[in-house]
């Protein structure tokens, strides 16, 4: 008890300490934040909607600077006898003793504005029986947290009146659980990971109460995990409310996984949790009395407790916890009875021992009997709710049988008018039915053509695809030659022959694949060459972007081939010579274009290290050249090839 008292005083002292240091730095200037926007706003109204827009308002100013600045503006509206501003300055001033923890006199407040509400607009009004809503709550008030409910709906400030949140304060939790699923679960977006989190903390908070402890951290760790990726997704921006908002959403989760670990026994895992709800929460909710924060000071206290650690017990429940919830009451008192009973102070512990017996003694009637009334007058309600949605539902269903009923008449009717409208034309018919007959005919004989061309279609593709398969086992024997082949110069030929055979079973793969079979897209056909090369020729650390031009343009099979053949020499040339380094930016440009309805142009460029020297005395000599030479001619053209001051351009014209 000495120890309690000594620390008592201590905090006492660097209160006082704390105070005349504020006093003395008073004239300082200070950032005011929020409080000193509030104050520069012009009207009752524009403070109205900033004060309940911010969520973070007492970031920097207490609840009691708020409340201070709020009855000036109130008192001074009340002498100017504006009755407008004096509605806005008293919904603030409720707000804020709500914020506080003082229900009483919040909800005293309300009730003035209420009478009054109508001549508001439906925002102001939605805020209002908001604020009523959970100060009615607070003070476990539920027939009349129904009664407003209800007429949110009227007003239509909601859609639907729920009751789960009402079912869980009064302990059927399960009940509380299904209906809140049934009720939201289809609401939500699998893309608002925000109001996952916020969904999946209410399911964790129903499975605690319920005590399934284990179940209820899944839960919770599921809405930590929305609310981490709701902050860390960058593709959709966030206010500095939204981002509070979560920040808070989290430390209350943390509170609560801390809790399920108490309960547990798991004590050690539950403290850092708690904690870190603790610090976060006085941290984003300066002055704010929230529930949450008392119940995890009293749950982190008794975790202390459990392992011996009076120090930090007595820190937690000598701090500045001031429970206002009878059970909050109830737990503060018991842990203090168990603390002094370990330090053998038995008087002290029976004092608070005999607290609790008069507690649990005065509000045990009252409650229990309250409970059960204000059960039975939920339960009601609910039912009067699920009948009137039955009611909607069946007058719904009746509309929709009447209108099914009017649709089936008109059918019923049209179909009447078509009967009569075919008799007509059956005359016109008759008339018709020779012409009909050699219409058949023609038809018939036009079934007949179009099935051989489709015929003939089959059989071409069949061959393409039959040349494809023959020319991929002809690659297939050279790579098994590769193989065997020790000889690096024999190897490097194969490997041409390889690629070359690889480029025309590509054109006859193109062509049975497509519906025409008498030209071929080369867009797509280079694309499909440049990749298998690729997989051939290029190595690790290269860096070769290739750029293709030929979009639109189809060639038929007697250009393609050779064109195909030109382009494999040149893409496995740059491979292998135009860029000796690793580390080469290289770029490969493809040009390919229909210049009148009977020419082409084809223009490869690349910024390698360009032809050597000696290039004509090995055009001569190089079987690559060549074989472009003689490609080139099939397409009565001539090759020509440019040294350029960063690589080497190859182009010609075609017919």
């Amino acid at each position: 008890m000495k120890k309690l008292k000594g620390k008592i005083l201590f905090i006492s002292c660097l209160f006082l300490l704390s105070h005349n240091i504020f006093m003395a730095q008073e004239e300082l200037p200070v950032d005011q934040g929020f409080f000193q926007d509030f104050q520069n706003i012009a009207t009752s109204k524009e403070r109205f909607n900033f004060f309940f827009n911010t969520s973070n308002r007492y970031n920097q100013n207490s609840g009691f600077d708020w409340l201070d600045k709020t009855n000036v503006y109130l008192n001074n509206a009340k002498q100017s006898k504006d009755t407008v501003a004096i509605k806005y300055y008293k919904a603030i001033q409720s707000q804020i003793y709500h914020d506080l923890g003082d229900y009483d006199k919040s909800l005293a407040i309300a009730k003035e504005i209420y009478a009054i509400k109508d001549s508001w607009g439906l925002e102001s009004q939605a805020i209002l029986l908001d604020l009523m809503d959970r100060t009615y709550a607070q003070l476990e008030l539920y027939n009349q947290q129904i009664e407003i409910r209800k007429e949110k709906k009227e007003l239509g400030i909601t859609a639907n009146v729920s009751f789960y949140d009402i079912y869980a304060n009064l302990g059927l939790h399960r009940k509380a659980m299904q209906d809140y699923i049934q009720q939201e679960k289809r609401n939500i977006d699998d893309n608002d990971y925000y109001a996952q989190a916020v969904y999946n903390n209410n399911i964790g908070t129903y499975l605690r109460l319920d005590k399934s402890y284990p179940t209820a951290l899944g839960s919770y760790k599921k809405a930590i995990s929305f609310a981490n990726i709701y902050l860390n997704d960058v593709t959709k921006i966030k206010t500095e409310k939204q981002r509070t908002d979560t920040e808070i959403l989290k430390s209350i989760i943390d509170g609560h996984i801390g809790k399920c670990y108490t309960q547990l026994k798991r004590y050690e895992e539950a403290i850092p949790h708690l904690e870190k709800s603790i610090r976060s929460i006085k941290e984003l909710s300066k002055d704010l009395f929230l529930s949450d924060h008392i119940e995890n000071q009293l749950t982190v206290a008794e975790c202390y407790l459990q392992l011996g650690d009076l120090e930090k017990t007595t820190d937690y429940l000598s701090s500045d916890l001031n429970p206002r919830k009878a059970e909050n009451i109830l737990k503060k008192n018991r842990l203090l009875a168990s603390y002094y009973n370990i330090i053998g102070e038995y008087k002290s512990e029976s004092e608070f021992l005999k607290k609790n017996i008069r507690i649990r003694d005065s509000i045990q009637a009252y409650k229990t009997k309250i409970l059960d009334e204000q059960r039975s007058t939920l339960i009601a309600e609910d039912k009067a709710y699920t009948k009137s949605k039955i009611e909607e539902q069946n007058q719904a269903l009746e509309d929709s049988r009447n209108k099914m009923v009017e649709q089936e008449d008109r059918i019923q009717f049209v179909f009447i008018l078509l009967v009569f409208a075919l008799l007509g034309l059956a005359g016109v018919v008759y008339a018709y039915v020779s012409s009909i007959k050699s219409q058949r005919l023609i038809a018939s004989q036009k079934h007949i053509i179009e099935s051989a061309l489709v015929e003939k279609d089959s059989l071409l593709k069949e061959i393409h695809h039959r040349v494809k398969n023959n020319l991929q086992m002809v690659s297939s024997l050279l790579s098994l030659q590769t193989k065997n082949t020790r000889s690096k110069a024999a190897i490097e030929a194969l490997e041409e022959g390889k690629s070359r055979v690889k480029a025309m079973a590509l054109i006859h793969q193109k062509l049975y694949q497509n519906d025409d079979l008498s030209v071929i897209e080369m867009q797509g056909y280079i694309e499909s060459l440049i990749n298998s090369v690729q997989s051939v020729f290029k190595k690790g650390g290269h860096n070769i972007s290739i750029t293709i031009d030929a979009e639109g343009v189809e060639l038929d099979i007697d250009r393609a081939i050779p064109f195909g053949l030109i382009l494999n020499e040149l893409v496995s040339n740059s491979f292998k010579y135009a860029f000796p380094e690793k580390d080469d930016d290289g770029k490969i440009y493809i040009h390919l274009r229909k210049i009148a309805d009977q020419e082409g142009f084809f223009e490869y460029t690349d910024n390698g290290i360009g032809l050597p020297d000696d290039t004509e005395e090995r055009t001569k000599s190089s079987m690559g050249i060549r074989l472009m030479n003689r490609l080139v001619n099939q397409l009565q053209s001539t090759l020509n090839i440019d040294k350029t001051a960063d690589g080497v351009r190859f182009w010609f014209n075609f017919k």
